[in-house]
């Protein structure tokens, strides 16, 4: 009796020892690019080991493979052509989001293109969307009145309400958001958190997919309408990462980055005054634990081996999204280009 205790208590020694992982010192990277016309990208979703799906300006969306594989298509309606920041899919669903009046939220089943959501407001301008799970999922803009806007679905996206503000925190003058890589929003099981930006950078959580909410402050750089949190993400429900800085100073590098690892409750300004600078989206690498980041702006793509502490460039091309497939494979996106990135 004794014998297999120890035995089973020495498997979860190994088990504990085997789960810590060993972050990568110093990697390097390299492309193969695709070149997508007429169309600036900054909303991009992995599909699966082979094929990213993109949408873009001009209406533009697509698919792209690593084997070279492209299809592009676009959109129209009536006399708008939408101005997409926002994609997500769920369910073998394809949502588009437009970023603008009239914010118009696609969904593509089936090759069957339908509208799900229509808002009209000089003031609507949609930042971001996410799933929590098959049926629930979120998107976000800036305020049409004094709160943040957010819609929700309960049905896998097949319609979607806004949320009232008296259920959301109260935005102040001049707060709201920046599309810049449809990653103002992170989620992790039915937690949620948006970054805000312009006079006040700060955090709205809600641990029930959106039901109530709390708001937190950050550090970062804010006050003006090109400051603050442009990028935000969570490994789990407590360690998390917000950066940003200010796009008419994109080598300023001072309070443009932070960690939690309380859930967002406070933060921790991070390389201050170190690059990366102006970063335009965060994103962790699978399967690393938390300790491995991948930062990229039109300065440069940065990685960080200690949970975002410190950073060290390893290229000088410049993106505005990316994505990973795995801890050794990513897409990436920026203006009339798709990339298919690999990590050695």
């Amino acid at each position: 009796m004794v014998k297999n205790y120890l035995l089973f208590i020495f498997s979860l020694v190994l088990i504990a020892c085997n789960s810590n992982y060993n972050p990568r010192e110093n990697i390097s990277v390299s492309f193969h690019k695709f070149k997508i016309d007429s169309t600036s990208i900054r909303a991009i979703k992995v599909l699966n080991n082979s094929t990213v799906a993109f949408a873009g300006s001009n209406g533009k969306y697509g698919f792209v493979q690593k084997n070279g594989t492209i299809k592009v298509n676009s959109i129209k309606t009536d006399t708008v052509v939408p101005h997409f920041r926002a994609i997500e899919t769920i369910n073998n669903k394809l949502f588009l989001l437009n970023v603008g009046n009239p914010a118009l939220l696609y969904k593509m089943e089936n090759d069957s293109l339908t509208i799900v959501y229509k808002e009209f407001n000089e003031a609507v301008f949609y930042d971001s969307m996410r799933f929590f799970d098959a049926f629930n999922g979120i998107a976000m803009g800036d305020p049409t009145e004094d709160c943040l806007s957010v819609i929700i679905t309960n049905n896998g996206g097949n319609s979607w309400k806004k949320t009232p503000c008296n259920a959301l925190p109260k935005t102040e003058k001049g707060e709201a958001a920046f599309a810049a890589s449809n990653t103002n929003i992170a989620t992790y099981n039915s937690h949620v958190w948006i970054a805000t930006g312009g006079t006040k950078a700060r955090i709205l959580h809600s641990s029930n997919m959106g039901k109530t909410w709390e708001l937190f402050e950050t550090p970062i750089v804010q006050g003006k309408s090109t400051t603050g949190i442009y990028s935000i993400a969570f490994y789990n429900e407590n360690q998390g990462i917000i950066c940003g800085g200010d796009y008419t100073d994109k080598f300023g590098n001072y309070a443009n980055k932070a960690v939690t690892f309380n859930g967002g409750k406070t933060w921790e300004p991070v390389a201050e005054n170190l690059p990366p600078k102006y970063v335009s989206c965060v994103q962790y690498i699978p399967n690393t634990e938390g300790n491995e980041l991948i930062a990229v702006s039109t300065n440069g793509i940065f990685f960080s081996n200690n949970k975002g502490r410190s950073w060290q460039k390893i290229s000088e091309e410049g993106f505005y999204a990316i994505r990973f497939i795995n801890e050794n494979e990513a897409w990436l996106s920026a203006n009339e280009i798709m990339v298919y990135m690999t990590i050695q």
